[in-house]
């Protein structure tokens, strides 16, 4: 058992070894998510299963915080909602519970961050084609085989294991936090 613990561990940190355009996608998604806040804009977040719970938690870090005190960000979790997510799922059908409420929830300039490991789930695919229309910025955090390119911005983690991706996105979305609490002075 020992030895597979070992080996899975070998496996993320071979992800990160060479993952230089990786920090830089990451930068960029940085950037664009600080140009909707200084725009009085909001990010929208979702993903399916696994992927939820990281869309989740990057909106309770940016609304509550990851280390320090600084204000709330305006980060929804098109996930959270149960009421909200089965309604549409009975109503118009599984592959609208995303894109419904971005048509609802999202204005011009906000941006919509999706989480995805193979970047080919419909729900989301919609998300991002509703998203677009209505000129919200799409960022997909991915693997490295993503099928997401109608994504403005793609984070595509350096790995095509499924347990890899999400932990490459958790780090991802804790070295965003990260940016923007070392931006923000210490109360």
């Amino acid at each position: 058992m020992h030895e597979k613990f070992v080996s899975q561990t070998e496996a993320l940190r071979e992800s990160l070894h060479d993952a230089t355009g990786w920090y830089q996608q990451i930068s960029k998604t940085t950037e664009l998510i600080q140009l909707a806040f200084s725009q009085q804009k909001k990010v929208l977040v979702a993903g399916n299963g696994g992927s939820a719970t990281i869309a989740q938690h990057f909106a309770d870090e940016m609304v509550g915080r990851y280390r320090t005190n600084r204000p709330p960000l305006p980060v929804i979790a098109l996930t959270a909602d149960s009421a909200v997510l089965t309604c549409i799922g009975n109503d118009f059908g599984f592959e609208e519970i995303f894109s419904r409420q971005v048509e609802a929830l999202g204005q011009a300039g906000d941006v919509l961050l999706i989480f995805s490991t193979s970047g080919k789930s419909k729900n989301l695919l919609r998300a991002v084609r509703q998203a677009t229309q209505q000129k919200l910025t799409t960022i997909a955090f991915t693997g490295s085989k993503s099928q997401m390119e109608q994504a403005s911005c793609i984070v595509a983690a350096p790995s095509e294991d499924p347990p890899r991706i999400q932990e490459l996105h958790l780090h991802a979305i804790h070295l965003i936090c990260e940016s923007f609490e070392s931006e923000q002075p210490n109360p």
